[in-house]
């Protein structure tokens, strides 16, 4: 994960990536951000195989999100920061800006 602060710090830039070794056709990234959206944020698949999309996030908070992979699991983010259960008895990837 890249983050690039606005000069006016009101905003971060996030790069989410997936890695390559998940052997996806399809990532959607899915969070608070867009409301769980799973059509949302689709992420593009690279030359190396992994797939990444930046998103323009509010500074000063944390955003829960996953991967939809495949169009029928979710994935956590195998580099996320840090880890929070959910209502489900799974848990979301947290990143915090």
């Amino acid at each position: 994960m890249k983050k690039t602060y606005a000069k006016s710090g009101k905003t971060c830039r996030v790069t989410f990536e997936f890695p390559a070794e998940a052997n996806a056709k399809t990532i959607s990234l899915v969070g608070e951000f867009n409301n769980w959206d799973k059509e949302a944020n689709p992420l593009t698949q690279r030359k190396d195989g992994r797939f990444s999309g930046s998103l323009a996030l509010e500074t000063g908070k944390e955003y829960r999100y996953r991967f939809w992979v495949d169009g029928e699991r979710w994935e956590n983010d195998w580099s996320g920061e840090k880890y929070t259960p959910n209502e489900f008895g799974s848990e979301d990837s947290v990143v915090s800006v």
